[in-house]
């Protein structure tokens, strides 16, 4: 009886089914055991960009496109400038936005395509009440995610002195 015992036993224990099991538990008793013993190499983040106060005009924000070397990335919305290098992502080269990287977003997003104004400063001045309402409820969503960098300089305006008390509020 005992030797039918066995028999029955060996033959659970070789099942095809069993043995992936058991295979399948030593592999991870493996991997457990494999990863106390590597030592992990520490992600090293690059350090943050300092934070940028400045108005632009739309020339000098095209150079804010996540192609340079500090890979900031800036974007203007209704006349407000906002960094939007944590975004990268989205915004940066490669991302769904990044035709607003380094650019008035403005239209695009009121309108609702991805493609930002090329012209050398739009007053968007041609947008209906809705598209505008859009494009105001989108700068309200950057105002709470990203930081105020200054604002997008019109034709012939002079750029503002700011000084680290300046609030972001402040900055329309």
């Amino acid at each position: 009886m005992a030797e039918a015992e066995a028999t029955t036993y060996w033959d659970e224990l070789t099942n095809p089914l069993n043995l992936v099991l058991i295979f399948f538990i030593v592999y991870l008793i493996y991997k457990i055991l494999r990863s106390h013993f590597e030592t992990v190499e520490p992600v090293s983040l690059p350090p943050p960009l300092p934070k940028l106060r400045k108005d632009m005009t739309v020339a000098e924000l095209k150079k804010y496109d996540g192609t340079n070397e500090d890979g900031r990335v800036l974007l203007a919305v209704n006349g407000v400038i906002f960094d939007v290098t944590k975004g990268k992502r989205f915004y940066g080269p490669g991302g769904a936005y990044s035709a607003f990287a380094g650019k008035d977003a403005t239209r695009g997003l009121g309108t609702g395509q991805v493609a930002a104004s090329e012209k050398e400063y739009d007053d968007v001045s041609d947008l209906t009440k809705e598209e505008m309402d859009s494009a105001k409820e989108w700068e309200e969503q950057f105002r709470e995610k990203y930081d105020i960098v200054g604002k997008l300089l019109k034709p012939g305006e002079t750029p503002t002195n700011y000084d680290d008390e300046t609030e972001d509020k402040k900055i329309q």
